[in-house]
């Protein structure tokens, strides 16, 4: 595997576990200096950064609890904290926004509060760590949101949820407009079920759950971290620079 990312930084949201987890490290193998953003897990984030040093990389965590006003600004002041000392002059030319909550319900036991929360953190943090970011991101660079299946397959019983995908898709295709003349290309990664601890409760040790699962996508199989992460990787590199305003299906064909 070549190293396609030597010289550049990447933020991760989300980056201590399951598929931000994956896209850190695989960011980081590719060359990328990695910041693995966080909110509450400290020793999984390390981890992550330990594992990209053993395959020599660059990684640092910073935490970032996501979902309250003023959480970007924090974000990216220890940003800077963290990567000055890796790279002099700081910048970034990768963000992932990856971090969400994956919990919701259907509309009649919606709450104003449980509405609230998975805005704030879905929705919200994303478009702010952008705006607070845009200095910092240097031209020709790369930003990618991590989206969802749900935002184009009626799951009513997730309603808030898919309904915050969908606004992280419009965002994205508005800002690859603006941002266009500066060479960044901007897109969505949209993942179906993935064997995360996320969905451990209900999909691991549970053989029916696992075939239930692995037949909702036309490639008959359940996602694994990895595999979102490689389609991530790919929008970062100079391979994709072409790309930009997409939602790019990571579901194995699901409701096809």
């Amino acid at each position: 595997m070549g190293r396609t990312m030597d010289g550049k930084v990447a933020l991760v949201t989300g980056g201590g576990r399951g598929i931000g987890r994956a896209i850190a490290e695989r960011l980081g193998r590719d060359g990328a200096v990695v910041a693995v953003a966080y909110a509450r897990d400290t020793a999984s984030a390390e981890e992550v950064v330990a594992r990209i040093r053993k395959d020599g990389g660059q990684a640092f965590a910073i935490r970032a609890e996501l979902g309250r006003h003023g959480d970007a600004a924090e974000l990216w002041a220890a940003f800077d904290a963290g990567v000055r000392p890796l790279v002099p002059g700081g910048g970034v030319d990768v963000i992932v926004n990856n971090a969400a909550i994956g919990r919701s319900s259907d509309l009649a036991n919606l709450t104003e509060e449980g509405f609230d929360e998975v805005f704030a953190v879905n929705v919200r943090a994303p478009f702010f760590i952008v705006k607070e970011g845009l200095g910092r991101l240097r031209d020709g660079g790369r930003i990618i949101n991590v989206s969802s299946g749900a935002a184009r397959i009626a799951m009513p019983e997730i309603i808030a949820y898919s309904s915050t995908k969908g606004a992280l898709d419009t965002f994205t295709l508005n800002l690859a407009k603006q941002l266009g003349p500066r060479g960044i290309t901007v897109n969505s990664v949209a993942p179906g079920i993935v064997d995360t601890d996320v969905n451990a409760s209900w999909l691991r040790g549970d053989p029916e759950a696992q075939a239930r699962a692995a037949a909702v996508a036309a490639l008959g199989r359940v996602g694994q971290p990895d595999d979102i992460a490689d389609v991530v990787a790919f929008l970062a590199s100079d391979d994709a620079r072409w790309v930009t305003g997409r939602v790019v299906d990571a579901t194995g064909g699901s409701g096809l």
